[in-house]
C-alpha cells in the first residue's frame, strides 16, 4: 500500500484508538476527479450549511479526550509513492497539532475540498480532491485539509479589506467570486501573508497584473508559502482546542 515504514508509523500512531473511540460514520475521503463545481478556487460547495465561523453546534470534526480524531480512505487510484505524498502531509498535523488522521479502513485536473463536516449520515464522507497532475505536493494537500478542518482562504477573511487591495480591474471574467469576503471567525489571530491558505498577487489574474496588494507594502509577494504558517498551527489548535 505505501512504504512499511511510513505505514507502520501513521497506522501505530492512532490504531490504538478502535479500542475505546467509536468511530465516527463520517471520513475523510481522499480521491482524484475531476469537479469544476467550486468556489473560492478550490471549495466544493456545501450547500446545507454555513461552515465559516463555525457557529453551530457539531459542525466540527469531534474531539475525544486531547485529540480530534479523523477517519481517512485514500483512493486506490493512488500509487504508493502518491500515497506517501499524501500520508507525509497529514503527519504534519499530528507533529503540530491535536488533530489525528486514522485509517477509516486498513487499507484525492483539481485541489478542492469542503469546509468543515458534512451535516448528516446520508452523506457519509466529506470529500477532499487531489489531482495526480499538480496537486500531490505537502503545501498543496495541507491547504485543503485545512479547509476540511474548517479554514478559508486568508484573502476572504472578513478583516481583508484593512491589509489587502483587491484590484477587480484585472481579475479574469467569471471569477470575482473567489475575491468575496466571508464572515469569518479570525480566533484572535493577524492577517498572515506567509498562510498556507493565502493566494498569490496575481491568483486569477486576465493580464498578469496583481489582483491583490499589500496595503504595507505595494511590493510584497506573498502567496508561496510551502509548509503551514505558525499561525495557521495556531488557528487549528485554537478551533480545536488542543492543549
Amino acid at each position: 500500500f505505501v512504504d512499511v515504514a511510513l505505514h507502520l508509523h501513521f497506522f501505530q500512531t492512532c490504531s490504538t484508538i478502535y479500542r475505546w473511540i467509536r468511530v465516527s460514520y463520517i471520513c475523510l475521503f481522499i480521491y482524484c476527479f475531476a469537479d469544476t463545481s467550486v468556489t473560492h478556487g478550490d471549495i466544493l460547495p456545501n450547500f446545507k450549511r454555513n461552515a465559516d465561523p463555525c457557529t453551530a453546534r457539531g459542525c466540527k470534526w469531534p474531539k475525544s479526550g486531547n485529540h480530534v480524531y479523523v477517519p481517512i480512505t485514500i483512493s486506490s487510484v493512488y500509487s504508493r509513492e502518491e500515497k506517501n505524498i499524501i500520508i507525509r502531509a497529514l503527519l504534519t498535523f499530528h507533529e503540530s497539532t491535536c488533530i489525528r488522521f486514522m485509517w477509516r479502513r486498513p487499507v484525492i485536473s483539481l485541489c478542492m475540498s469542503q469546509v468543515f463536516l458534512l451535516p448528516g449520515p446520508s452523506e457519509g464522507k466529506q470529500r477532499i480532491s487531489l489531482s495526480r497532475r499538480g496537486c500531490l505536493y505537502e503545501d498543496t494537500v495541507q491547504h485543503e485539509v485545512l479547509h476540511a478542518l474548517g479554514f478559508h482562504h486568508e484573502q476572504v477573511r472578513s478583516d481583508r479589506d484593512k491589509y489587502v487591495y483587491v484590484l477587480t480591474q484585472n481579475i479574469r471574467s467569471g471569477f470575482e467570486s473567489n475575491f468575496e469576503k466571508e464572515q469569518t471567525n479570525n480566533l484572535r489571530t493577524p492577517y498572515d501573508f506567509d498562510s498556507i491558505m493565502q493566494y498569490s498577487n496575481k491568483a486569477f489574474s486576465k493580464n498578469g497584473r496583481p489582483t491583490m496588494v499589500a496595503r504595507d507594502n505595494p511590493s510584497r509577494l506573498f502567496g508561496r508559502a510551502k509548509t503551514m504558517s505558525q499561525n495557521d498551527i495556531a488557528r487549528v489548535n485554537a478551533l480545536y482546542c488542543c492543549e
